[in-house]
């Protein structure tokens, strides 16, 4: 992990996070210059580098300032943007009121390097609108937390997202924001970028195993693929819950509902990073998607109560992991269904070996 690389200070938030294989490489690029992101590079050189033009990065053209070294290697770009958070109440009879939107590429953000764990692998990425005129953030503010792994595994906090080496995780977390409304509901927009030759789909999967997030049954992901399906590039990932705790248990869960996902070329990510590695392709050649993904059931009360929102997401390359039965669930499922089985098995033989020996006692008649 590197903080600001080639750069001595603390202003201005770049965040890299390498991952070095036998063969390849991977990159992970935080930023909170303009509104919040990562940029996500595959590489086929073990050595592959991130270069950063500091000069042109934080100029008002910043299109080719950031690169990998060598250009050649990388095999697979992609960016992830986080533009805007929205507000709204239910209110009747005139069905929902949206308050003004909170757009992240104005907010005054704290260095992250007073949060940086290189031991841990995380870091936080916390902040408040630079003009706030209704006070909302008086007492409060947004953050993203990261988190990189050395090897697969699962968070040991709900949800407990199952993680390999070459994935991320983030946590959006929204602490102590006075809502405008009585029972407000948070929207978080989420845009993605893809070069030429690949789409952002969104899946939903279901399971009856809820093993390690009770009462979750529900998985989604926004999977990157090629445009005819044959390979899938990277992944977002995340299941159908937020908390509102932050030592959360079940009863903490808050609804959480993906929006549709919607191209979204007629807008370009205010993101300076994004714009600095894509260049002219952005307005161009690249796809640009966006989420929302809301948090709130119908009586939004959760968030009204605790004022706190907390949601986590997965990032990585090629296919989002996939959850298993874990050998005691499948001890367990065997037992309850082996068992019965058995005593029909053992009943069975009782009552023929009882006939048997019943009919024995006569002597055969010639």
């Amino acid at each position: 992990m590197q903080y600001n690389p080639g750069w001595n200070g603390s202003s201005v938030n770049l965040l890299h996070v390498r991952a070095a294989g036998p063969r390849d490489s991977l990159h992970y690029v935080w930023s909170s210059i303009g509104a919040p992101a990562v940029l996500l590079v595959a590489t086929q050189s073990p050595s592959s580098a991130l270069r950063v033009n500091w000069t042109q990065l934080l100029s008002p053209s910043p299109a080719g300032a950031i690169w990998i070294d060598p250009p050649d290697s990388v095999v697979y770009s992609s960016a992830v943007v986080f533009t805007k958070l929205f507000e709204f109440s239910e209110t009747k009879p005139l069905g929902e009121l949206f308050y003004p939107t909170y757009d992240l590429s104005e907010f005054s953000w704290d260095s992250l390097n007073h949060t940086l764990n290189h031991t841990a692998l995380t870091a936080e990425l916390s902040g408040v609108p630079a003009t706030d005129p209704g006070g909302g953030f008086s007492n409060g503010s947004l953050a993203f937390r990261v988190a990189a792994y050395e090897a697969g595994g699962r968070d040991g906090r709900l949800p407990s997202l199952l993680h390999t080496a070459d994935s991320s995780q983030l946590e959006f977390v929204l602490a102590g924001v006075a809502p405008r409304g009585n029972s407000s509901r948070f929207v978080l927009e989420v845009a993605t970028v893809e070069e030429a030759g690949a789409v952002r789909r969104l899946r939903s999967e279901r399971s009856i195993d809820d093993e390690y997030t009770p009462t979750i049954f529900e998985v989604l992901s926004l999977v990157a693929e090629t445009q005819n399906g044959s390979a899938t590039l990277g992944f977002l990932q995340w299941k159908a819950t937020a908390y509102g705790s932050q030592s959360p248990r079940r009863e903490d869960g808050i609804w959480c509902r993906a929006q549709g996902l919607q191209a979204a070329n007629w807008t370009v990510p205010v993101s300076s990073i994004v714009q600095a590695y894509f260049g002219e392709s952005l307005g161009s050649t690249c796809t640009i998607s966006a989420l929302n993904v809301s948090f709130g059931g119908e009586e939004g009360q959760v968030y009204q109560e605790k004022r706190y929102l907390s949601w986590s997401v997965l990032l990585g390359f090629g296919q989002p992991p996939r959850d298993t039965f874990s050998p005691l669930v499948i001890s367990i499922t065997a037992v309850a269904l082996g068992t019965p089985l058995a005593m029909l098995l053992l009943g069975s033989c009782l009552v023929l070996l009882a006939q048997r020996r019943r009919y024995s006692e006569y002597e055969p008649i010639n």
